[in-house]
């Protein structure tokens, strides 16, 4: 446990980092004194305190050293001076290469097209925060470089359970995250994959579908092109819709994050790519891992920062509508034939992208619904979303349904989505 002393300095030679981890119940704050430094590649600015909320893990890295104040309490705090950053930013120079043939080319073919990075690798081996590393240098040199989020279980540009792309225009803040201005989002519905895989798949090509239709009339867009972040199931379904991800999302560096089997694996299947580079990395030593409990707590808070904001800043609002005024559907469900139209023995499969009517009942309480952006039913799975709700009430006698929205007013669309998220407010 780091000493609970107000106040303490920490003087950090060139090429290291303070890595942090802030407790449970507990918020810090800090400030650089003197030299430079950054979080996750964006510069802390001088003198000024930042505040950070409980559960928070970061390191503060230096490339020429520097002198950090820390005050208030952590549950984890050192210095480490074996880092991989150099690799990291070497990665990101020849990126920036890229991304600078890409405007300089005036073709509309593959050399206009700036590189679409993918960071793979196991859970817990610095995926998003490598991602966000990427994307930061690329916006300090005034690329706009879009970052695409497939892992559901966590995510990091809206609630968990979703795929979703956003353009960054500046270096990600430390404390806030992405910016929520214009994502992109599709709603999965459950946090593994192997809920249904073949959904999966499907919005991963729907997204990659809407990205290449705003790449072509953006020039900027495309020259700057994307950082992809995945999940860390990377064995049997998990690596196919890896190797799915890759082809749906044309990527042409592949990462490897701390793993060499599936360094190896991906090398050898993508060997036949001339266009596609993998490159093997070392993953931080400041990464934490997490078990299933934890990982379940970060959910349940990343959904709680949806509605209430990172530290309570933001105020949802109460609605109420009837049964009539709203249409649930589920995405996969029910058998795809009857067992009469099946050969004898075989089983019914269910249909994984089948849209399903689902009645308002009780069953629905404390599930978090996305509202989707469909005109019509049968454009719902093609369709992304504008939000989400959280369903607090049902009252089956008088046919209403009471949810929590980020905001007043009428829900963009009657029709929601439900999958398998739920969330209890605390």
């Amino acid at each position: 446990m780091a000493s609970a002393s107000p106040s303490r300095q920490f003087k950090l030679a060139k090429e290291s980092e303070l890595r942090i981890e802030v407790g449970e119940e507990t918020s810090l704050r800090l400030r650089l004194l003197s030299g430079t430094a950054e979080i996750f590649g964006t510069e802390l600015p001088p003198e000024n305190w930042l505040d950070f909320p409980p559960r928070l893990k970061f390191a503060i890295f230096t490339w020429n050293g520097a002198t950090i104040e820390v005050n208030g309490t952590s549950e984890v705090e050192y210095v480490a001076d074996e880092t991989p950053m150099v690799s990291y930013v070497n990665v990101h120079a020849i990126l920036d290469a890229r991304r600078a043939r890409a405007k300089g080319s005036n073709n509309d073919n593959d050399s206009s097209q700036g590189p679409r990075v993918i960071v793979v690798g196991p859970t817990d081996c610095g995926k998003s925060s490598l991602s966000k590393m990427l994307l930061s240098w690329a916006a300090k040199q005034n690329w706009k470089p879009t970052y695409v989020d497939l892992d559901i279980g966590q995510g990091s540009i809206t609630i968990p359970g979703c795929i979703a792309a956003t353009p960054i225009e500046m270096p990600i803040d430390p404390v806030e995250g992405i910016p929520l201005e214009m994502p992109i989002v599709y709603f999965f519905g459950h946090v593994t994959p192997s809920a249904n895989a073949e959904l999966y798949k499907v919005l991963v090509k729907e997204l990659a579908r809407t990205l290449e239709r705003q790449f072509a009339g953006n020039a900027e867009s495309r020259a700057a092109g994307m950082v992809i972040n995945t999940m860390g199931w990377v064995e049997g379904v998990g690596y196919e819709l890896l190797l799915h991800s890759i082809e749906a999302l044309n990527a042409d560096v592949v990462l490897v994050l701390g793993q060499e089997k599936l360094y190896s694996m991906l090398k050898d299947v993508l060997k036949g790519k001339s266009n596609v580079d993998v490159v093997k990395l070392h993953k931080s030593g400041g990464v934490v891992s997490r078990n299933p409990k934890i990982r379940q707590k970060a959910r349940s808070f990343r959904i709680r920062e949806y509605f209430y904001g990172l530290v309570n800043d933001l105020s949802p609002h109460s609605n109420t509508a009837n049964f009539s005024d709203l249409f649930v559907y589920r995405i996969g469900g029910g058998p795809q034939a009857p067992r009469s139209a099946l050969p004898i023995g075989a089983e019914p499969a269910a249909d994984p992208t089948r849209l399903v009517h689902v009645n308002i009942n009780h069953d629905l309480l404390r599930s978090v619904l996305a509202v989707s952006y469909a005109k019509e039913p049968d454009q719902i799975i093609t369709s992304n979303v504008a939000g989400f709700i959280y369903v607090t009430e049902i009252d089956i006698q008088r046919k209403k349904i009471q949810f929590l929205a980020p905001c007043l007013g009428d829900l963009p669309s009657k029709y929601l989505i439900v999958g398998s998220m739920t969330w209890l407010e605390t």
